[in-house]
């Protein structure tokens, strides 16, 4: 009698058990219903080239990324096709918030040291259809001084730029992302720009395409509205790769632009073909 009281009581908490975990499946398919997902990352890196990409650093996570903009390749054997005139950057990033990072950095292009932040607004998901981000700069030119310019305020030194960053995967492999930019240069040499044109709007074009686990092809245009007809400058663009190896990124690429600044390459690419390669160290 005993035995079978036990077996009709382990029966019914096996039944009972049994249906409660068919409550809870139920329960959490109608969970997972309602969660909103993201999609994979649309860029594996900061930058696509000059320009920025909608990838934010990690909480957490610090950065040093090295850049490097040669000599044009058509200056020839003088400079070792453009490898003896280097521009140089040195940038230190990090996260202190969960979709925020702030960096800091030093360009030889005009001495230029900078203060850039870059945020999230909107994550691409299966009910969203983009990612939106924004990044802003400032900019001090420490290269001109009194002696060239003998009226210079301290506030003709510095530059802004505003740019809302738009992206969207489309498929593992391909990632498109379009850049509305505003410019700011308080400052300007009329021997080049023939007029003062210091408030600027731009729109950069961007793409990565995937071709193997660890290598991607990246290209980017930005159209200048605002330059004049006879100005020396043109519009920037670039092409490369990236290679991942590991906790390295490195970033191959010809741009027609030397500075890797917003306010640099945007507002004042000459024109001429350059290698040059970004290396992305995240610790």
């Amino acid at each position: 009698m005993y035995h079978k009281k036990l077996i009709l009581l382990c029966f019914i908490f096996i039944t009972t058990t049994l249906n409660a975990q068919d409550d809870l499946l139920k329960e959490l398919e109608k969970t997972d219903k309602h969660i909103d997902t993201y999609i994979s990352p649309t860029f594996k890196t900061l930058k696509i080239g000059n320009l920025q990409s909608t990838k934010i650093a990690e909480k957490g996570d610090f950065y040093l990324i090295v850049s490097h903009r040669f000599g044009p390749i058509s200056e020839g054997l003088d400079t070792f096709l453009g490898l003896d005139n280097a521009n140089t950057k040195m940038e230190l990033l990090y996260s202190f918030w969960d979709g925020i990072q702030l960096s800091i950095s030093r360009e030889s292009f005009d001495r230029t040291f900078a203060l850039n932040s870059k945020f999230r607004i909107a994550k691409q998901t299966h009910k969203f259809p983009i990612n939106i981000t924004g990044y802003t700069g400032i900019y001090r030119n420490t290269l001109i001084n009194k002696i060239t310019y003998p009226e210079l305020k301290d506030a003709d030194r510095y530059s802004y730029s505003l740019q809302a960053l738009l992206s969207r995967s489309f498929s593992k492999k391909l990632s498109l992302e379009i850049a509305p930019t505003f410019i700011r240069e308080n400052l300007q040499d009329l021997r080049n720009t023939i007029e003062a044109n210091h408030n600027q709007f731009a729109l950069g074009f961007g793409s990565r395409y995937k071709i193997s686990k660890r290598i991607s092809l990246n290209t980017e245009y930005i159209h200048h509205f605002k330059r004049h007809n006879n100005s020396r400058y043109t519009n920037a663009y670039a092409f490369g790769m990236d290679i991942e190896t590991g906790g390295h990124v490195f970033q191959l690429l010809f741009t027609n632009a030397q500075s890797t600044n917003e306010m640099g390459f945007i507002s004042k690419a000459e024109g001429e073909i350059a290698f040059g390669f970004n290396i992305v160290r995240v610790f």
